[in-house]
Protein backbone atom coordinates (compact mmCIF):
# COMPACT_ATOMS: atom_id res chain seq x y z
CA UNK A 1 0.00 0.00 0.00
CA UNK A 2 1.32 3.42 -0.98
CA UNK A 3 1.15 5.65 2.10
CA UNK A 4 0.74 9.39 2.07
CA UNK A 5 0.03 12.13 4.58
CA UNK A 6 -3.72 11.60 4.38
CA UNK A 7 -4.06 7.80 4.57
CA UNK A 8 -1.18 6.53 6.71
CA UNK A 9 -3.08 6.38 10.03
CA UNK A 10 -5.77 4.26 8.40
CA UNK A 11 -3.29 1.60 7.22
CA UNK A 12 -0.67 1.46 9.96
CA UNK A 13 -2.41 -1.04 12.22
CA UNK A 14 -0.57 -3.90 13.90
CA UNK A 15 2.94 -4.65 12.67
CA UNK A 16 3.86 -2.82 9.49
CA UNK A 17 6.98 -3.03 7.36
CA UNK A 18 7.38 0.27 5.56
CA UNK A 19 9.76 0.69 2.67
CA UNK A 20 10.82 4.30 2.11
CA UNK A 21 12.32 5.05 -1.27
CA UNK A 22 13.05 7.76 -3.77
CA UNK A 23 11.98 7.82 -7.39
CA UNK A 24 15.48 7.87 -8.89
CA UNK A 25 17.16 5.61 -6.31
CA UNK A 26 18.62 2.48 -7.94
CA UNK A 27 19.03 0.66 -4.62
CA UNK A 28 15.40 1.42 -3.78
CA UNK A 29 14.22 -0.12 -7.04
CA UNK A 30 16.36 -3.21 -6.40
CA UNK A 31 15.17 -3.56 -2.81
CA UNK A 32 11.44 -3.30 -3.53
CA UNK A 33 10.89 -6.76 -5.10
CA UNK A 34 13.12 -8.43 -2.49
CA UNK A 35 11.16 -6.90 0.36
CA UNK A 36 7.88 -7.75 -1.37
CA UNK A 37 8.95 -11.39 -1.64
CA UNK A 38 10.02 -11.64 2.00
CA UNK A 39 6.98 -9.94 3.50
CA UNK A 40 4.50 -11.78 1.24
CA UNK A 41 5.59 -15.04 2.94
CA UNK A 42 4.53 -13.66 6.32
CA UNK A 43 1.10 -13.43 7.91
CA UNK A 44 2.14 -11.34 10.92
CA UNK A 45 2.77 -8.00 9.19
CA UNK A 46 1.77 -5.80 6.28
CA UNK A 47 4.00 -4.13 3.72
CA UNK A 48 3.59 -0.44 2.92
CA UNK A 49 5.52 2.05 0.84
CA UNK A 50 6.36 5.72 1.24
CA UNK A 51 7.77 7.51 -1.78
CA UNK A 52 9.97 10.40 -0.66
CA UNK A 53 8.21 13.29 -2.40
CA UNK A 54 6.74 16.67 -1.68
CA UNK A 55 3.36 15.25 -0.64
CA UNK A 56 4.95 12.88 1.91
CA UNK A 57 7.38 15.32 3.53
CA UNK A 58 5.53 15.30 6.85
CA UNK A 59 5.94 11.48 7.01
CA UNK A 60 9.61 11.76 6.03
CA UNK A 61 10.14 14.22 8.89
CA UNK A 62 7.96 12.23 11.34
CA UNK A 63 10.08 9.10 10.86
CA UNK A 64 13.35 11.09 10.57
CA UNK A 65 14.25 9.78 7.12
CA UNK A 66 17.58 11.25 6.05
CA UNK A 67 18.45 8.81 3.26
CA UNK A 68 16.81 6.13 1.14
CA UNK A 69 16.23 3.27 0.98
CA UNK A 70 15.07 2.68 4.52
CA UNK A 71 12.91 -0.02 5.99
CA UNK A 72 10.85 0.82 9.05
CA UNK A 73 9.10 -1.60 11.33
CA UNK A 74 6.17 0.04 13.07
CA UNK A 75 3.58 -1.12 15.52
CA UNK A 76 0.39 0.93 15.29
CA UNK A 77 2.31 3.88 13.82
CA UNK A 78 5.05 3.73 16.49
CA UNK A 79 8.52 3.31 15.05
CA UNK A 80 10.15 0.23 16.56
CA UNK A 81 13.09 -0.55 14.23
CA UNK A 82 14.87 0.85 11.19
CA UNK A 83 17.28 -0.48 8.57
CA UNK A 84 19.17 1.99 6.39
CA UNK A 85 20.48 1.23 2.92
CA UNK A 86 20.30 -1.76 0.65
CA UNK A 87 20.71 -5.20 2.25
CA UNK A 88 21.11 -8.57 0.50
CA UNK A 89 18.05 -10.81 0.67
CA UNK A 90 19.56 -13.30 3.14
CA UNK A 91 20.61 -10.56 5.58
CA UNK A 92 17.31 -8.74 5.22
CA UNK A 93 15.34 -11.92 5.93
CA UNK A 94 17.30 -12.56 9.14
CA UNK A 95 16.88 -8.92 10.19
CA UNK A 96 13.11 -8.96 9.52
CA UNK A 97 12.63 -12.23 11.42
CA UNK A 98 14.50 -10.92 14.46
CA UNK A 99 12.98 -7.45 14.58
CA UNK A 100 9.40 -8.61 13.99
CA UNK A 101 9.90 -11.25 16.66
CA UNK A 102 11.15 -8.54 19.05
CA UNK A 103 8.06 -6.39 18.38
CA UNK A 104 5.76 -9.37 18.93
CA UNK A 105 7.46 -10.11 22.25
CA UNK A 106 7.36 -6.48 23.36
CA UNK A 107 3.61 -6.24 22.77
CA UNK A 108 2.75 -9.85 23.72
CA UNK A 109 1.40 -10.62 20.25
Amino acid sequence: MQLNSKNYKEYLKGISVVEVSGESCANCLTLMPILNKLVSKRTDCNLHHIEAAEDTMDLIMKYEIESVPQILILYNDTLEERCRGFQPEEILEIWLDKKISDVKAKYNL
